[in-house]
């Protein structure tokens, strides 16, 4: 099968040094990234495997084939690198994957139905276009160093730091097929089964109280994502852990046990969880039972577990080691006998579950507990050579050294005496995922970490045999819900004494998801271990409140003359005076839908888009002609003179291709969101040449002198005025600006 534009390649370099890399050391970088990724694709049988669903919650394998190059381009316009796209349709296709809220979620194609995906060869064409444009900018740009967030060069750094993202991805999706759909490449080398030492024991190793402070240094010369950067100091009270990763001989224990049959030692979430899925072991485990494999689409029907452990002589296989019947491991390509020294790999309920089982007090560790158990780290003052992934020699399973996991001994410990704790799996925390002190969201990737500060991620560290560049290195913080597969493992931690007090973070934030409301955020540690909850860093769950959700609506319907209606009222004007065709408008930050309503009266097509789940809801039951009763009995619903079947409303954390190109933009929300650059970048690119942009704020700092050093050079300002609004009793003023396509 034809899917590479470049080599076959199954290593992998270290990241880039952006205080002294040169242009050929970005190049090298660059092709290792690209070749690394389709490389894996090579693992298919034929073409037809790209177009199978791995598991339901995804989406077929073309989709993340053509995804890093999409990403590429969308970076690299926002960046101003590049001033043309090679192909919109498929960077609208290929931008945005699947929703991963619900565990319980159909295929979700995001455009709708069954989605026609293009023919492979089209795609290996688009990969091979977009690595030659990509290597023109790299040619072309200038070179000044260091490079950081404010470079350029960052656009760059963030697409190739991205495709090593989804080495990781992809590779638990093929890991997924059906072993008949898969062929293990040349060149593809698994780690050893077995070390000079057999795992005898998983001793608990004890830790003294600590200070940990957590977090990257902005002006460290390596690429990292937002996540990483502010800081985070505490005292680790005194607290002991596995010396290694729970094993496969481990947790086999715990199957045999009946722990997949025992409600008990579930949590409410992974209880249901187990009843979805049906599951009876760990997803990689394969057995002769025809277990349900989570496979989506035409794969749906499908099982893994239909091997025949019968030998030739009619007699039942037996492993004379645990006397249990024998499991299969599925690894990438293969179906090989169970490495009982490697390390389980299983998602947070089933990790949470075989601590419920071991005992009282037992629990997964927490994220500054995995520094303590480092052991003395270099300073960063160092520079690069301070983390792992930049040393000379690893003595770890990460970088590809091998293309599995590898028994939990087989590497030195740390100083501190804990095996793996970078590399062989990531390992699964107790924490809720969140930003740091003085987390800033980057504008090119505005919700890469922001939409997961919802209670309902956990935090992943450590890395895995498959982690490469910023994901294998020291600062790494990643994430995912928590019944999500990964090469994904855990260790066991407890304290000495029943009551402690532990400084994992948890999300105490209520987020309203759009459709199913708000879940209460579960804390799983023992009832006398005291926590810290904190509010999510993300400004979008902060603000969308009852209290603010009510007062909108109370502002937007109460008052004729509000905020919204006099700002439409202004574009309605601009449009007739420039001409501006009623085809169709884009309003970015809708609200409870007021704008987008008062725009139907003009425009054909009205796109309200917003990413406060409960304001968004509300504009939903408004359109569908509900009422809405306020805490003081105000009756809120939708008047005549509107037309709401020319409105269409979306949920949305940022301007994605999908939103297209419009007469019309409205801009109503800058004062309200996380990274207001990530929504005024592409304005010049959904605005048709002939339409207008209308930018309106509150705050008067909103005007066009700030917001020229936001927007595109390609539109200018043609107005700048205060308009006064009602706000209750009072009339309020703000400042509006026009822009136009220069």
């Amino acid at each position: 099968m034809d899917v590479l534009t470049g080599s076959k390649v199954f290593s992998s370099l270290r990241p880039l040094n952006l205080s002294t890399c040169t242009k050929q050391d970005i190049i090298d970088y660059f092709n290792n990234s690209y070749d690394l990724n389709e490389s894996l694709f090579l693992g298919l049988r034929d073409e037809s495997a790209m177009y199978k669903c791995p598991d339901r919650l995804r989406l077929p394998l073309i989709f993340y084939y053509g995804h890093t190059a999409a990403v590429y381009v969308n970076k690299l316009m926002l960046a101003g690198l590049i001033k043309e796209r090679p192909n919109l349709h498929f960077e609208t296709m290929f931008e945005t994957g699947v929703d991963e809220m619900s565990w319980d979620d159909t295929e979700n194609y995001r455009m709708g139905g069954s989605y026609k995906w293009p023919a492979l060869h089209e795609v290996v064409e688009y990969r091979r276009t977009v690595r030659s444009i990509i290597l023109k900018v790299i040619e072309s740009t200038k070179l000044e160093l260091p490079i950081n967030m404010e470079s350029p060069w960052w656009a760059l750094l963030m697409g190739m730091e991205h495709e090593r993202i989804h080495l990781e991805t992809s590779s638990v999706l093929i890991r997924q097929l059906p072993i008949e759909m898969v062929v293990r490449p040349e060149g593809w080398k698994y780690g050893p089964t077995k070390s000079d030492c057999a795992v005898k024991g998983n001793k608990m190793v004890s830790m003294n109280s600590k200070h940990v402070t957590l977090g990257k240094p902005l002006e460290f010369p390596s690429y990292g994502w937002d996540n990483e950067y502010g800081s985070y100091s505490c005292k680790v009270p005194s607290f002991e852990a596995s010396q290694y990763l729970i094993t496969n001989a481990e947790f086999y224990e715990f199957v045999n046990d009946g722990g997949y049959q025992t409600a008990d030692l579930w949590t409410e979430e992974g209880w249901r969880w187990v009843q979805y899925r049906k599951a009876l072991h760990p997803t990689f485990w394969i057995c002769d039972q025809g277990c349900k494999s989570g496979c989506g689409g035409k794969l749906a029907n499908y099982s893994h577990c239909k091997i025949n452990f019968i030998n030739s002589n009619g007699h039942e296989l037996i492993n004379e080691k645990t006397k249990c019947n024998l499991y299969k491991l599925r690894v990438m390509f293969d179906l090989i006998d169970m490495p009982w020294d490697w390390p389980v790999e299983v998602n947070y309920l089933e990790a949470k579950a075989f601590c419920k089982w071991k005992g009282p007090g037992y629990r997964l560790p927490i994220e500054a507990e995995h520094h303590v158990m480092r052991g003395v780290q270099l300073p960063t003052s160092m520079g690069p050579e301070c983390d792992i992934i930049f040393q000379k020699e690893i003595h770890a399973n990460i970088n590809l050294h091998y293309g599995s996991s590898t028994p939990v001994n087989l590497f030195p410990p740390t100083k501190a005496g804990f095996y793996d704790v970078f590399g062989n799996v990531w390992e699964w925390m107790e924490d809720h995922f969140n930003g740091l002190s003085e987390f800033h969201s980057h504008f090119l990737y505005d919700d890469f970490s922001s939409p997961c500060f919802d209670g309902k991620h956990n935090v992943i560290l450590g890395g895995s045999w498959i982690s490469t560049g910023d994901e294998a290195s020291r600062f790494a913080r990643y994430a995912f819900r928590r019944h999500f597969f990964q090469h994904c493992g855990f260790r066991l931690a407890r304290n000495p004494t029943m009551e402690a007090e532990l400084p994992a973070i948890f999300v105490e934030t209520d987020v309203f998801v759009l459709g199913s409301g708000v879940q209460a955020n579960e804390v799983l540690i023992d009832n006398n271990t005291t926590v810290h909850l904190t509010e999510s860093k993300n400004l979008t769950y902060n603000y969308d409140t009852v209290e603010k959700l009510e007062g909108i609506l109370e502002l937007e319907f109460g008052f004729r003359d509000c905020f919204a209606a006099v700002v439409v009222n202004l574009c309605t004007n601009y449009c007739n005076y420039y001409q501006v065709a009623a085809n169709s408008v884009v309003h970015l930050g809708t609200a409870t839908g007021r704008g987008a309503f008062e725009l139907s009266k003009r425009f054909n097509k009205v796109l309200g888009i917003e990413s406060c789940g409960r304001l968004l809801d509300a504009a939903l039951k408004l359109q569908n002609g509900d009422e809405i009763i306020l805490k003081d009995r105000k009756i809120i619903k939708l008047s005549d003179d509107y037309n709401p079947n020319r409105v269409i409303f979306k949920q949305l954390t940022w301007v994605p291709n999908e939103v297209d190109s419009h007469n019309l933009t409205l801009v109503t929300h800058l004062h309200r969101v996380q990274n207001p650059k990530a929504w005024l970048a592409r304005l010049w690119e959904i605005t048709k040449l002939e339409g207008i942009v209308v930018i309106a704020s509150p705050e008067r700092e909103w005007n066009k002198e700030r917001l020229k050093h936001f927007l595109h050079h390609r539109l200018t300002c043609v107005s700048n005025e205060e308009v006064t609004y009602q706000e209750k009793d009072e009339l309020k003023s703000a400042v509006v600006t026009i822009w136009r396509h220069q």
